[in-house]
């Protein structure tokens, strides 16, 4: 009787404890190298963006993974969905990544009222009235600078500490 016990119990744990079903995929990356996958079945879309993430060196979110032309994404419905049950056996996907940049920055225009020319880099910067001016309008008096009195009062200043630092003394009684 013992034997037949222990081989019941054999069969039942055995039975409970069936592996899931492993699906295979295959991943394309950017280089045009493929890698094949043999993942379980019930692998969801952001497991397998980490699996390709720790294979590729590339940071999860940027992974982006592309299937006939449509964008497998993680969202709140497909988060807890099965890789098994949106793509049949075999498939190939492809791996990308989001571009980086963008378009060059436009060029300056003169902020003087009716001037469409372009503004120069750094000397054309004005520091009184933060605009940007070109050649012709650049001079604080040539745009008109709120900040001209300002200035104008600044230099005296400064004119006037180096002219007294660079005083002499007379000394009486020599």
């Amino acid at each position: 009787m013992r034997p037949s016990r222990s081989s019941s119990t054999a069969s039942s744990t055995s039975t409970s404890s069936t592996p899931s079903e492993n699906f295979q995929i295959f991943v394309k990356l950017l280089s045009g190298d493929t890698i094949p996958l043999t993942i379980p079945s019930d692998t969801t879309i952001p497991t397998l963006r980490h699996l390709l993430s720790l294979r590729t060196s590339a940071p999860t979110q940027d992974i982006r993974l592309v299937h006939a032309g449509k964008h497998l994404t993680a969202t709140s419905s497909s988060d807890s969905q099965a890789i098994s049950s949106i793509l049949p056996p075999s498939s190939i996907l492809h791996m990308a990544l989001p571009i980086r940049g963008g378009m060059p920055s436009k060029k300056q225009k003169c902020t003087y009222n009716s001037c469409k020319e372009g503004a120069q880099r750094i000397v054309g910067d004005c520091s009184f009235c933060q605009g940007h001016f070109c050649g012709k309008h650049r001079m604080l008096e040539d745009h008109k600078c709120s900040g001209l009195e300002d200035c104008k009062k600044e230099s005296h200043e400064r004119n006037k500490d180096m002219l007294e630092g660079q005083r002499t003394m007379v000394v009486k009684g020599i």
